[in-house]
């Protein structure tokens, strides 16, 4: 069995995504998801050819649509000669061997390509460790589709005992693997906590937000540094940590991998590592982008997956980032209905969010333009000798001779 990346490269392959609206559940948001799931689908190489989307009071438990949409999603997939279906959400394994029976493709849902994603942007034997633990979690129920072929084969003397002893084969293979990988993760994260420890009384912030929300961009913008920082989903896995200093302050500033709703929690499971670096952070810069349209459902998104990662309150940042590339759309004067998100300017959206928040911890930047930038930096600083102070009330002082 090979190990590593559960799928084959998906590079210039054509793909179909399938969604579904579910109740409680607006057109909108569903449309919203399924974007996503072809800005994921464009990170890994493929080439989206058409999205289908259904409306169900709930998932069909076999086939995930109802009869009518797998037809219709049949007859384009053999029509037009595509190479897999992506689903927007999870498939169980007894959803994915009937679909790809259906279908005669290759089935990938969310959960998988977002571990493909990771597979091809792991670097380090941290991060490849994580995520390979990550795929054999996901892999070990899913085992049976693995040997469908046999199901294409006559019966007869001999036909059926080999795959079954085969797939219970794998199983074991796969269960030592995980046990051996979690005890290499212990292993390592051994020695981050020493590492983290060897740190010193510096004060530790932390970039979090949801994927390229534009977090590497400032990091290289404040430490000076070459994080790498792309337009792709998941362009950051392994935490970064660097030295800054403002204005004689220095402190640690962590890039840490991207939040995206929906996340696999076998990644979520295996990543608790990395994101300790969260937990033990300080003070924490959660970074927007102001820019996309459903902001506010990812700033939700990352405030859910923090409050599971970490049950204490911290000293937050906000920051917005991307304000060059916001863009709204004017109302018409005689148009009396309500406002919806789309027609507040940059101007009335500072106003509510500076209300909402303390009017110090939340500031609109652009990373890549740089705007606003001195007072973000500003902001920090105060952040960083506020927790400084109150860590260490007598050495404030001599805080500066102790770092320099």
């Amino acid at each position: 069995m090979e190990v590593g990346k559960l799928t084959e490269s998906l590079e210039g392959e054509k793909a179909v995504l399938v969604g579904v609206i579910v109740q409680n559940q607006s057109e909108e948001e569903a449309n919203d998801h399924i974007d996503e799931l072809e800005f994921l689908a464009r990170t890994a190489g493929a080439i989206t050819q058409k999205k289908f989307m259904q409306k169900l009071q709930m998932v069909n438990s076999k086939t995930f649509l109802g009869t009518g949409k797998i037809q219709e999603v049949k007859k384009y997939v053999v029509e037009n000669e595509i190479d897999m279906v992506i689903f927007d959400d999870e498939l169980s394994p007894a959803q994915l061997r009937n679909i790809e029976r259906l279908l005669e493709v290759k089935i990938l849902d969310r959960s998988n390509l977002i571990l493909d994603i990771f597979a091809s942007r792991a670097q380090t034997s941290h991060a490849k460790t994580q995520v390979e633990l990550a795929q054999y979690q996901y892999l070990l129920p899913r085992l049976t589709n693995m040997w469908t072929h046999l199901d294409k084969q006559k019966g007869g003397i001999g036909m059926r005992g080999p795959g079954e002893r085969q797939i219970e084969t794998d199983r074991r293979i796969i269960k030592d693997r995980i046990t051996l990988l979690k005890k290499k993760l212990i292993d390592i994260d051994k020695q981050k906590t020493v590492q983290r420890g060897n740190r010193g009384q510096l004060v530790r912030a932390a970039l979090v937000g949801y994927t390229n929300v534009g977090k590497s961009t400032i990091m290289n913008a404040l430490s000076k540094s070459d994080v790498f920082a792309e337009n792709k989903l998941f362009a950051t896995l392994d935490t970064t940590v660097r030295k800054v200093v403002i204005e004689n302050l220095p402190f640690l500033l962590t890039d840490t991998v991207g939040f995206i709703r929906k996340l696999p929690h076998q990644l979520v499971e295996s990543f608790k590592s990395t994101l300790d670096e969260v937990r033990e952070a300080d003070l924490l810069i959660h970074v927007v982008d102001i820019s996309h349209p459903n902001f506010e459902d990812h700033y939700r998104v990352v405030n859910e997956t923090l409050a599971e990662i970490d049950k204490t309150e911290k000293p937050t940042i906000l920051v917005f980032n991307k304000i060059d590339a916001y863009q709204y759309v004017k109302q018409d004067e005689d148009d009396l209905s309500p406002k919806t998100k789309e027609n507040y300017t940059l101007e009335e959206l500072k106003k509510q969010w500076m209300t909402k928040m303390d009017n110090s911890k939340c500031i609109f930047i652009s990373a890549e333009e740089k705007t606003n930038f001195e007072e973000l930096k500003h902001v920090i600083y105060d952040e960083v000798k506020t927790v400084f102070q109150i860590r260490y009330p007598y050495n404030n002082l001599l805080y500066k001779d102790n770092y320099e």
